[in-house]
């Protein structure tokens, strides 16, 4: 019997991937791109079409490529596979994905968002395995999140996330009492990036205002990170502040929805434990009491392959179940 392989495919904001594997999620090979966009989704897509293209006609996965499964940074109906909007890149308005990529390649295709397609990974081969009820969530370039009840995601709005970033919080920039806004405007790595690049933000005292040779426009989340590290005050002070905002949406998910496990993934959550020690402790102060003790916070094992591990499994079709 031929052995069949899957395609997975992970459209980001920033970052595109592309990986060919097994059933079980395996990556045999993958590749990896930041593009510079000229004309937003059509660089996305030319990309797209020149690799899988590669991939199919390779040894040994050439004629024996069964299924493609994507995750795809923002709002889509899953069941059609048609894109809704990105928040990120321009050309995705109303795109339909699923249509292209079945057009192009011949081969039957699965379009789901991409937190919820590294929720599926990590809820069936990271750190949710032994999970029933399940949250997944990213900090990355955006925030998002996927539900999962009794190891089934519920797409009920048919919109194919749970936006964690959309949840209300309150707004310590603003100059008024009472002020609030998304979270992903407070807590994502782009609005990280754009608070501390703005002019004046960041303290002439701290040691962040002497990296890239103090041109702020370079500030990125790692320097933050490396900051907090070294004891840099403004910095410490920043990522409680981005961690707090964080935990008020991880509280009212708890309240809400009862979930034993939390799981943090993207490209913010790699700063590990200075993040994650903060987010617990937040969360935990913040906790309703029948919550208090019934849920772990833990970071992604997946890391970055877990989107293109979620995309391998829902290609197959096998182990995920969305209802």
């Amino acid at each position: 019997m031929n052995k069949q392989y899957y395609i997975g495919v992970e459209i980001g904001g920033t970052k595109q991937q592309l990986a060919v594997g097994l059933s079980d999620g395996t990556i045999l090979d993958s590749r990896q791109v930041k593009l510079v966009y000229r004309r937003g989704a059509e660089d996305i897509l030319e990309w797209l079409l020149e690799n899988i293209r590669e991939y199919l006609a390779m040894a040994p996965y050439a004629g024996h490529i069964a299924g493609i499964g994507v995750g795809f940074g923002g709002p889509l109906e899953t069941a059609t596979g048609r894109v809704l909007s990105s928040l990120q890149v321009p050309g995705w308005k109303d795109f339909e994905l699923k249509q292209w990529f079945e057009k192009e390649f011949g081969l039957p295709v699965i379009v789901v968002n991409d937190t919820v397609t590294g929720g599926f990974a990590e809820l069936y081969k990271g750190a949710g395995r032994n999970s029933e009820n399940f949250f997944y969530t990213n900090i990355g370039t955006g925030i998002g999140g996927g539900l999962y009840i009794h190891r089934k995601y519920y797409d009920g709005s048919g919109f194919g996330a749970s936006y964690l970033g959309n949840m209300l919080v309150p707004d310590w920039r603003s100059l008024l009492p009472g002020g609030y806004t998304r979270t992903e405007l407070l807590c994502s790595g782009r609005s990280i990036e754009k608070r501390l690049r703005g002019e004046g933000y960041i303290p002439k005292i701290s040691s962040l205002s002497k990296c890239h040779g103090g041109d702020m426009s370079q500030i990125t989340c790692v320097d933050l990170a490396e900051a907090v590290r070294a004891g840099d005050m403004f910095a410490c002070v920043e990522l409680d502040k981005i961690a707090e905002s964080f935990s008020i949406s991880l509280v009212n998910i708890l309240a809400a929805q009862g979930v034993d496990t939390v799981v943090i993934g993207g490209g913010v959550a790699n700063m590990g434990d200075i993040l994650f020690d903060r987010i617990r402790q937040f969360t935990d102060n913040l906790a309703f009491i029948a919550n208090k003790g019934r849920y772990q916070i833990l970071q992604s094992e997946l890391l970055d392959d877990a989107v293109l591990v979620g995309a391998l499994l829902i290609a197959s079709g096998g182990y995920v179940e969305i209802v």
